[in-house]
C-alpha cells in the first residue's frame, strides 16, 4: 500500500489491488496535550483499501500521524469501498449517503458475498467476516462536520444508482468515488446509467476546477489540470463511446463491451 500526504489534514492510501484509494481527512483542532501544540483532531476514513494487511495498518498509520479516528464514510455501496470496519471494528460508525443506505438495505448480504468471492478467487484469508450492520444515512447534498471543519457532500450517480463525492474545501481536495479514474473507463454497473453519469460529470466540473487534488476511487491522485482532462475524456466517452487513448487495454475493452450492453 502506498500512502501520500496531500495536505497536513489529508492522507491518501492506495491499495495494491485495483489501486483502490482510501482518504483520511482530519478536522484540525489545537491539542494542548500534544508536544509543541502539534495539530490533532478527529478524522474520518473515506472508503478503504482491500487487502487484510493494508486494513490492519490503518489504525497505526492514523495514530502516528496525529489523526484521531472518529468514523467511516463510503462514497458508494460497492464492496471494495466498505471494508473500513475490518480495520476499526464492527461497531465503528459508518456514514453513507441516503441512496447508498437504501441500496445496502435493498441488497442485504451482497457486499459480503462479493468479498467472499474475491477472497476465494485470490486465496485471501481474513481474520473476521465483514459486518456492515446499521449505517448512518447522511442527507446529500449536505454538510458534515469533522473537528472544527466542515466537509461538503455532493450526490453522484451513473456508475451505480447511489453515491456521493466529498469536497474538503480547506485542503482543496475532492474525493469522487468511482469517477474520473485515470486507469478505468467510466463503468456502468448495475443501477447505473449513461444519462446519470453524464449529469454527475457536469456537476463535478466546478469542484474539479477549484481542486488542487482529485482522488478517484481507483488510480493515482490527480492534480486539477489532469482531472479536468480526464473529465473531458469521460464526457466524450459517455456521449459517443469515444475510447480514451490511455484506457484501451484488454480489461478496459471488456468494461466497454459491458457498458454497451447495460446501455442497451
Amino acid at each position: 500500500m502506498r500512502v501520500v500526504s496531500l495536505h497536513p489534514d489529508v492522507l491518501v492510501a492506495t491499495s495494491a489491488v485495483w489501486q483502490t484509494t482510501c482518504t483520511i481527512v482530519r478536522g484540525t483542532v489545537a491539542d494542548t496535550s500534544a508536544p509543541d501544540g502539534a495539530p490533532a483532531g478527529e478524522a474520518f476514513v473515506i472508503d478503504s483499501p482491500v487487502l487484510p494487511q493494508e486494513l490492519d495498518v490503518l489504525p497505526t498509520l492514523m495514530a502516528q500521524s496525529g489523526f484521531h479516528f472518529s468514523g467511516l464514510l463510503a462514497t458508494h455501496g460497492d464492496w471494495d469501498h466498505l471494508l473500513g470496519r475490518l480495520a476499526f471494528g464492527a461497531q465503528a460508525p459508518l456514514g453513507v449517503c441516503e441512496t447508498t443506505a437504501a441500496r445496502l438495505t435493498g441488497e442485504p448480504g451482497q457486499a459480503q458475498r462479493r468479498l467472499r468471492e474475491f477472497d476465494q478467487e485470490w486465496y485471501v484469508a481474513r481474520a473476521a467476516p465483514l459486518a456492515l450492520g446499521q449505517v448512518q444515512a447522511l442527507p446529500v447534498p449536505g454538510h458534515l462536520d469533522v473537528g472544527d471543519r466542515t466537509l461538503e457532500l455532493h450526490p453522484t450517480g451513473g456508475h451505480t444508482a447511489d453515491g456521493m463525492a466529498v469536497w474538503i474545501p480547506w485542503a482543496r481536495v475532492l474525493v469522487v468515488g468511482d469517477h474520473l479514474s485515470p486507469v478505468e473507463l467510466p463503468m456502468l454497473s448495475a443501477g447505473g446509467s449513461r444519462s446519470a453519469y453524464a449529469a454527475t460529470l457536469e456537476s463535478l466540473r466546478p469542484l474539479v476546477e477549484q481542486a488542487d487534488h482529485v482522488v478517484p476511487g481507483h488510480g493515482e491522485v490527480l492534480d486539477g489540470t489532469r482531472a479536468l482532462a480526464i473529465l473531458r475524456e469521460d464526457v466524450a466517452y459517455i456521449d459517443d463511446w469515444t475510447l480514451p487513448i490511455a484506457r484501451r487495454d484488454a480489461e478496459q475493452l471488456k468494461i466497454h463491451a459491458r457498458n454497451q450492453e447495460h446501455a442497451g
